[in-house]
């Protein structure tokens, strides 16, 4: 009886899980065999204690609970979606309560080749990590784990996901979205901000934070010292602050042709 409750007591602590990570757990304890954890999972699936939401990731169904009706947090899904994800951008503001706008799109940092899908309404979207990264330990760094007791995996701290949507800002909800993210921020440490800004080798994305930190120097505690190491990485010649080379004002200080409208943050007019 006992080893037959072990399934049950890995669920009760596992959520969401992967196949592999309940494979390492009940098969190599005594000697069991890969098999007879496939044969479990099959047995809990059709029993309707759990759920397969995609090949290798498992939703375990609370007793009584029709299977149709569980809740399952999309962060917590996000953060299983592969065996390396890191819950990033856009979806890490969520995690921390720091989205202006709630999204049902939640973006995972991953190496694996791994596909879009979609659960209960919501799209799980792998991002590649950006190449100068990928040799780097924990993906360049500025990763958190376990920095909440409900989140098994792991998530982008604050100083990372201010740095990564300015690189990829089509996983932050677009430029809006990410000022008013970022501005119900109320500390950032700025050093780490800075280290990982120039890990991306990135002059345009350099600027950028270096734009929208001096932007929020009283409220952010912003030096000149800080500004300075962004400064000195800036672009060498004038670039337009977004891909789509939208027209502005040159700002000198980082070389950016900044939109007017984020340059003063026209949305604050709308009442």
């Amino acid at each position: 009886m006992a080893s037959g409750m072990k399934p049950l007591r890995y669920f009760a602590r596992h959520p969401v899980f992967r196949y592999e990570d309940f494979v390492s757990a009940y098969a190599e304890r005594r000697n069991r065999s890969v098999e007879a954890a496939k044969a479990v999972l099959k047995q809990h699936v059709r029993a309707g204690n759990l759920l397969n939401v995609r090949r290798g990731l498992y939703v375990v169904v609370e007793r009584g609970t029709p299977s149709e009706h569980v809740h399952v947090d999309p962060i917590l899904l996000a953060a299983n979606a592969t065996d390396d994800a890191v819950v990033a951008y856009h979806a890490a503001l969520q995690f921390y309560g720091r989205a202006h706008s709630l999204s049902r799109r939640f973006t995972y940092l991953t190496l694996k080749k791994a596909k879009p899908f979609e659960f209960r309404g919501s799209e799980f979207v792998p991002v590649s990590v950006p190449r100068p990264l990928r040799n780097l330990p924990g993906f360049g760094g500025g990763l958190a784990k376990n920095v909440k007791p409900d989140l098994i995996g792991r998530v982008t701290t604050l100083e990372r996901v201010l740095v990564d949507v300015m690189y990829a800002p089509r996983h932050g909800g677009g430029w809006e979205e990410i000022w008013r993210s970022l501005e119900s921020v109320e500390f950032f440490d700025l050093d780490a901000v800075i280290d990982y800004a120039l890990k991306l080798q990135t002059a345009v994305v350099v600027a950028r934070v270096g734009f929208f930190l001096e932007q929020h120097r009283d409220e952010l505690m912003v030096e000149d010292a800080h500004l300075a190491r962004l400064e000195a990485y800036a672009p060498p010649r004038p670039a337009y602050f977004d891909r789509k080379r939208e027209s502005g004002t040159l700002v000198s200080r980082w070389n950016l042709i900044v939109p007017d409208w984020i340059r003063h943050r026209s949305w604050e007019e709308v009442l």
